[in-house]
């Protein structure tokens, strides 16, 4: 069974700096993509970044050049570092991958605080 658990999150003023982790297990994590989405309360949940298993990245434009995405295959983890926090970054966080279909974990709250 898959599964994604996430950590890292936490209060951050802005301009702060987090990396939320994500391990995972249940599935092949060298050939499937790694995401992480953010959802904002009373907002859709938004897909920020991604990583291919060819090593590409992608980000969307809300936080590119402040999110970014690594991954340690050979720990089946995933990272997610997060600079220049906005008190419109805050949301809860979640690590998804794309395998034979597609996996969330649970979340983790980001909150930057003014």
């Amino acid at each position: 069974q898959v599964q994604l658990v996430e950590s890292g999150g936490g209060l951050v003023r802005p301009g702060g700096s987090l990396r939320l982790s994500c391990v995972a297990s249940g599935f092949a994590f060298k050939d499937a993509t790694m995401r992480w989405a953010r959802q904002a309360r009373g907002k859709e949940r938004e897909v920020v970044a991604s990583s291919l298993y060819s090593g590409s990245t992608w980000y969307s434009d809300s936080v590119k050049g402040r999110y970014t995405i690594s991954r340690d295959n050979a720990k089946n983890m995933t990272f997610l570092q997060l600079d220049n926090l906005k008190p419109e970054d805050t949301a809860v966080c979640f690590c998804g991958a794309v395998w034979n279909s597609y996996f969330w974990g649970q979340g983790t709250q980001v909150t930057g605080s003014a």
